[in-house]
């Protein structure tokens, strides 16, 4: 089953220091047909306007990353993490058993746009950790390249992954012209693929920039006719 979620269709606030697109229920938005897809729980599409951001608020149980598009995001949290995040970096926090932190645009004149994503752990109450990545483009040039996995998820290079402590991996990829790439999915598990950006066919059907697919009883992820295409693909627990 291959199902297209187009990116009009997605919940939208505009709170006017953020402007944010939700690819499933969050705050305000509910929608019950998109509670989230396997264990991945939140995808959100934020543009933070210059000197703003979000004030120090908690987590719990909850594997979060953070990939940025433009801009930079500044990360502060209660367990000694101040860093910056710039367009081409991974970052992973673990909330566990509990953090606070905060992420600001200290840009003056620079909107920073970056992806919240939310994965549901499959182990609770740890020790609240982070990690970041600085994964190169070439790295994803007409490729998939993994960069967030829990242990033994997915394709078999973790090499410069975030870990995850997860049920699930996350592969980001840039397709132009006859650049294509496939994931495959065992059995039983979920796929769903986020076009981030330019125009991309996923397993035959296209996207457009925003649009997402969502894949269940499928094999494999294939990625071809790409036009300035972006893209996140996810492997995760049905």
């Amino acid at each position: 089953m291959l199902r297209i979620r187009k990116s009009q269709d997605r919940g939208y606030a505009d709170h006017g220091w953020l402007k944010s697109f939700h690819s499933f229920s969050f705050a305000g938005y509910y929608d019950p047909a998109h509670m989230g897809w396997g264990n991945l729980r939140v995808i959100n599409e934020d543009r933070i306007a210059p000197g703003t951001g979000f004030g120090q608020h908690g987590h719990r149980d909850m594997e979060i990353i953070s990939y940025v598009l433009s801009g930079e995001l500044a990360h502060q949290d209660t367990i000694g993490n101040v860093k910056a995040i710039p367009p081409g970096d991974v970052q992973r926090m673990s909330a566990g058993r509990g953090v606070m932190h905060s992420e600001f645009n200290h840009a003056r004149d620079q909107q920073t746009h970056f992806l919240q994503i939310w994965i549901e752990p499959n182990v609770r109450g740890i020790p609240a950790s982070y990690e970041q990545q600085t994964v190169p483009a070439a790295d994803k040039r007409g490729k998939l390249r993994k960069v967030a996995a829990g242990a033994g998820v997915g394709a078999a290079d973790d090499a410069g992954a975030v870990e995850l402590h997860a049920d699930a991996a996350l592969y980001a990829g840039l397709f132009d012209g006859d650049e294509t790439d496939m994931v495959s999915l065992q059995a039983g598990r979920k796929g769903y693929v986020h076009l981030i950006r330019g125009e991309l066919s996923v397993n035959g059907t296209p996207l457009a920039s925003g649009d997402a697919v969502l894949l269940d009883n499928e094999t494999t992820v294939s990625l071809s006719h790409g036009k300035d295409a972006e893209v996140l693909v996810f492997d995760l627990a049905a």
